[in-house]
């Protein structure tokens, strides 16, 4: 079993920046995609970055040119680093990792608080 642990949320002002990271707790196929998923308070769960496995990225509109995913299979980590943060982009932040199309399970984190606020 793998296990997922984010860290890096915090109370930002708007325009800040904030660097997530997801570790996994053992070696996670580099072949599985590696994503960031948000939900704010009584909306649903979203997309924000996901990462395939040969390295091409798709971000949601709303964080295209502000968001980059990236990560470090040396140290078993993803990283989302958030530049220019919105009051908007306030919700808690999801780690996952994807193996199910190469006959692996889905993992998840369990999330990190992000707070854009003045």
């Amino acid at each position: 079993q793998v296990q997922l642990v984010e860290s890096g949320g915090g109370l930002v002002q708007p325009g800040g920046s904030l660097r997530l990271s997801c570790a996994a707790s053992r070696s996670i196929f580099s072949i599985y995609s590696k994503g960031w998923y948000r939900q704010a308070p009584g909306k649903q769960r979203e997309l924000v970055a996901v990462m395939a496995s040969g390295g091409r990225t798709n971000y949601a509109d709303s964080v295209k040119g502000r968001f980059t995913i990236s990560r470090d299979h040396a140290k078993n980590t993803v990283y989302l680093q958030m530049n220019n943060l919105k009051p908007e982009d306030t919700a808690v932040y999801y780690c996952n990792v994807d193996g199910r199309s190469y006959g692996g399970a889905d993992y998840w984190g369990q999330g990190t608080q992000v707070t854009v606020s003045s």
